[in-house]
C-alpha cells in the first residue's frame, strides 16, 4: 500500500434485501470500507447463511474494490453475564457470528464485551475470556476471524470503558483465542479520554501503546458524541456538530498508523443517504493528502457541504 492509497472509509450499512445490498449502497456512497450485521442484531437466533447468498456476497464484493469488510456482532451478546442462560446463549451466538464472517470470509468481528451486571469487572472479564477461548479452541477454523473488542462509553456495570479492561481482556486470551481492539471515537470520548488537540491525541495514542498496544487496534468506529467528556453517555452523533468538533477526526484520518485499518462511521441516519454522504464528504474534506480521497466522494453534487 502507497500512502496515495484511497483511506479506508465507510460506514455501517443496511443489509435489507439481501447482504450483498450492503456493498451497492457502500459503492453508491464512494466507500472503501463497509460494516454490516450478518443476521438480525436484535434477535438471538437467525436463519443458517443460504449458499448463494453467501456467493453473491462473496461476488459482489470481489468485485467492488471495497477494501475492508468488517461484522458487528448482536447487541443482545453479553459474554461477561453472571446468569447462566444468557451466558449459554451469548456463547452460542457469538460462535455462530464467528461462522457467518467465515464463511462471508470478513475477516473481523467487532463485539460489545458485556456487563458484568454486579458481579464485578474481574469476574466479567473472566467469563468473556472463558467463553471466547473455549469457541475458538473447540472451532480451530474459525481462527481466520479476529474478534475485536470494542472500547465503551463506561456506562453502568459493562465491561470495556478503560483501556485497562481491555487490555486485561487481550491479554486473558492471548494464547488460545484470536482477539483485537476496535476504538470508537464517541465511546473513548465519552469514557473520559481526551482527544481534541494534537497533544491529547498523541497522548491517547501513547496510553493505547502501553495498554492494548497499537497493533492489536485493528479498526476505528469515527462517531461525534452528543455527551461531553466523561459523561458515560453512547450517544453518537454527526461529525462536528458534537462535544467532539471535527479536528479529532482529522488526527486519526491522517495518522500512517491506521492507512491500513477500516475507519466506518456509526453516525446516525437521520435522512437516508444524505446522513451518510455528508459524514463521508467530512471526511474527505479532513484528508491533507487529496489523492486519498476515494474516487468521485467529493464530486457527488447532494451535499458536498464540507
Amino acid at each position: 500500500m502507497t500512502l496515495s492509497s484511497p483511506a479506508r472509509i465507510g460506514a455501517h450499512m443496511s443489509t435489507a434485501g439481501g447482504l450483498h445490498k450492503a456493498v451497492a449502497r457502500a459503492l453508491d456512497l464512494h466507500m472503501t470500507a463497509v460494516q454490516i450485521f450478518t443476521k438480525n442484531n436484535r434477535q438471538w437466533q437467525a436463519p443458517p447463511l443460504a449458499p448463494d447468498a453467501i456467493a453473491r456476497w462473496k461476488g459482489d464484493f470481489a468485485e467492488s474494490g471495497i477494501q475492508n469488510a468488517v461484522s458487528h456482532a448482536s447487541y443482545l451478546i453479553n459474554l461477561a453475564s453472571p446468569k447462566a442462560d444468557i451466558w449459554a446463549k451469548s456463547r452460542a451466538a457469538i460462535r455462530d457470528e464467528l461462522e457467518r464472517a467465515h464463511r462471508l470470509g470478513i475477516p473481523a468481528v467487532v463485539l460489545h464485551p458485556g456487563a458484568h451486571v454486579g458481579s464485578g469487572p474481574e469476574a466479567g472479564i473472566q467469563r468473556i475470556a472463558q467463553a471466547v477461548n473455549e469457541t475458538y479452541r473447540a472451532h480451530p477454523h474459525l481462527a481466520d476471524v479476529q474478534l475485536l473488542f470494542e472500547v465503551m462509553a463506561g456506562q453502568g456495570t459493562v465491561i470495556g470503558g478503560t483501556l485497562e479492561e481491555l487490555a486485561q481482556l487481550l491479554h486473558a486470551t492471548a494464547e488460545q483465542a484470536h482477539t483485537g481492539i476496535c476504538l470508537d471515537t464517541c465511546h473513548l470520548f465519552a469514557a473520559g479520554y481526551e482527544l481534541r488537540s494534537p497533544e491529547a491525541y498523541e497522548t491517547l495514542i501513547e496510553t493505547c501503546r502501553q495498554t492494548v498496544g497499537l497493533e492489536a487496534i485493528r479498526c476505528w468506529h469515527l462517531n461525534d458524541s452528543q455527551g461531553a467528556l466523561r459523561s458515560h453517555r453512547d450517544r453518537h452523533q454527526h461529525l462536528g456538530e458534537g462535544e467532539l468538533g471535527r479536528s479529532p477526526f482529522g488526527y486519526v484520518l491522517n495518522d500512517p498508523r491506521w492507512y491500513d485499518r477500516p475507519l466506518l462511521l456509526e453516525t446516525p441516519k437521520t435522512v437516508e443517504r444524505e446522513s451518510d454522504l455528508k459524514n463521508m464528504q467530512v471526511l474527505g474534506a479532513l484528508l491533507r493528502d487529496k489523492t486519498r480521497i476515494p474516487a468521485g466522494l467529493m464530486q457527488d453534487g447532494a451535499l458536498n457541504m464540507c
